[in-house]
This record gives C-alpha cells, structure tokens and sequence, in this order.
C-alpha cells in the first residue's frame, strides 16, 4: 500500500513539473507577422505548414529582435526588396549583423510577385540565414530563374492585404548604388557623406499578429514545378514551430494519467 501512494506521488510530482515545463516553455506558432518600417506597415502570411524549417528559422529571428532597426540594404527594380542583414551603426559601410545558423532549402513554392524569400549564397543551396527578400515581379523564369537557380529559392511567406504598395514605394525610392535612401543626394551618394537613420528605409520591427494554427488556407500559393528535387518539408515541424514538442508532452502526460489510474 505504502508503494502505490509513494508511485502516485511520483507521478503527480512529474504531472506538475511538465505542466511548468510547458509554461516556461518559448512557443511560438505564428503565420502572419507584419513589417513595421519606416516607409509603413505591410503584412505577410506564413506558409509555416509547408516550410517549416524555413519559417522556425525566421521566426526565432524576430524572437531574437533581430530584425529591429535594420535596414532595407538593397533593391533591384522590377526583381526584390532585399533586407534582413545590415544595420547602421553611424558611418559607411553597413554593419553586417550576426547570424544564427544556416537553414536547410525548402523550394516548395515558386518566386511569384508578392511572396517573400530566403536569400543565400551563390551555389551553396542550404546557406540561407537572416536575409530575405520580397519578389516584385515574377521571377521564377526569367533571368536568374530563381525557382530553379541554387537549388531553387525558398519562399516561405506571402504579402497580404495592400502590403505590396508598402514595397513598391520603397522600390522607387532614390537608390545609392542598391541601398534605396531618403532625403539623400546623388551627389551625396558619390561622395559617401555620412547619412541618418532616417534617410534609410529602416524594419522598425517585425511583429506577430496572428498565432492560429493555420491562416493560409484561403491563399493559393503557386507551387515551384520546375525545380527536379523539391525538399519535403519536416513533418515533425509541420506546425511552423513546437507543436512535435507539445504533442510529445501531451501524450506523456496521458500515459501518467492512466498509470495514475491504473494505482487507484
């Protein structure tokens, strides 16, 4: 008798701790987060069921506040808005900000106008880290192809609402060699006088706003069908961040449960 309430002690004595653990524990489930910058506001919804490594990756990044007081680094007219890996510390050149490490390619969605994407380097297809980039035009053809160009780029979220003329005010802004800048001169350009904060398009922050489990289902992503080895996406992660590890919880939680039961 003695041993089956010391087991039943243990086990609620276990109960209580996971329960703390799940409370303390980071859970981030978000598919639509807005980009607060400095040009406006714009929304983007997550394809967390379908890049999940991808959109984990990103997420962790905002929950770093990595994003916050970035900087717009490049545009390319009628092809992206490239940001997410530079900030200004006062003086030429940007500061390169550091990154976690790179995320495996998921190219199941094709670079269509208004999705965002992963940036990496050249031929190393696995190499994206903090940098993305949002697609003006369609530029899954063309030249480069990216749907098929390094493995083919991972887009892993798409602009929703009127969010695309945010960027494409930001495209026509003034460039200094690619950096588009406000308030800011050819002539000021070429002879690199210092700028502010505020002649850059600067990411303010980029915040969740929706945390549902899924929010994509009315959108109709364009699949990538020109890339010969599409990456399957981790079916584990397949809920954009943590629910493997809550579903994981849950189950050791019934198991105590019953074995609570089974001592009654």
């Amino acid at each position: 008798m003695f041993e089956k309430l010391l087991e039943k002690s243990r086990l609620k004595k276990f109960i209580y701790t996971t329960l703390l653990f799940i409370s303390l524990t980071p859970f981030v489930n978000a598919t639509i987060v807005e980009f607060q910058t400095s040009q406006g506001n714009f929304q983007v919804n997550l394809f967390d069921q379908t890049t999940p490594e991808t959109v984990d990756n990103f997420l962790q990044y905002i929950d770093e506040q990595h994003y916050t007081n970035s900087v717009v680094h490049r545009v390319s007219p009628n092809f992206v808005v490239q940001g997410g890996g530079f900030g200004f510390d006062g003086a030429w050149p940007l500061t390169r900000l550091d990154t976690n490490a790179a995320v495996v390619n998921e190219p199941v969605y094709s670079n269509v106008k208004g999705t965002i994407a992963m940036a990496k380097m050249s031929g190393q297809p696995n190499s994206a880290t903090d940098q993305w980039f949002f697609n003006l035009v369609d530029n899954s053809q063309g030249s480069p192809k990216l749907d098929t160009t390094n493995g083919g780029f991972t887009v892993f979220g798409q602009v929703i609402g009127d969010g695309m003329t945010v960027l494409e005010q930001i495209a026509g802004l003034h460039l200094c060699q690619d950096i588009p800048m406000t308030d800011y001169s050819s002539q000021n350009c070429t002879n690199q006088a210092t700028p502010g904060l505020e002649n850059f398009v600067l990411i303010n922050q980029i915040i969740i706003i929706d945390s549902s489990t899924v929010t994509d289902a009315d959108l109709t992503p364009v699949k990538n069908t020109l890339i010969t080895t599409p990456v399957e996406p981790t079916p584990d992660n397949s809920s954009g961040g943590g629910a493997f590890i809550w579903l994981s919880v849950f189950s050791l939680l019934i198991l105590a449960v019953r074995k609570v039961s089974v001592l009654k």
